[in-house]
């Protein structure tokens, strides 16, 4: 892949900007994350995950298997929309 290749769509993150960041010392997905936002739009990383641990994995030597993923915090429970309109009645935005 060229430099100039978009790793990361949702957060326009480039190969070139990833392997910066590993050549800086960064050495986990969840480092280059905290920077970049990478992993953190809509897709949630479902493309982006593979390619940094590549990247990852060609810079350490270690196999890409072993390499810890991104740390994910999903919602803990669902709220229903009925509930915040209920809440915001009454308050002017």
């Amino acid at each position: 892949m060229e430099e100039k290749t978009i790793v990361c769509r949702c957060s326009d993150v480039t190969l070139e900007e990833v392997k910066n960041l590993i050549a800086k010392g960064y050495t986990t997905f969840d480092e280059i994350k905290r920077i970049t936002r990478i992993g953190m739009g809509p897709c949630k990383g479902k493309t982006c995950t593979q390619l940094v641990l590549r990247e990852l994995s060609a810079a350490t030597g270690k196999p890409a298997a072993e390499l810890k993923v991104q740390t994910t915090r999903p919602p803990v429970t669902g709220v229903r929309l009925e509930l915040l309109a209920k809440e915001g009645e009454g308050h002017e935005a």
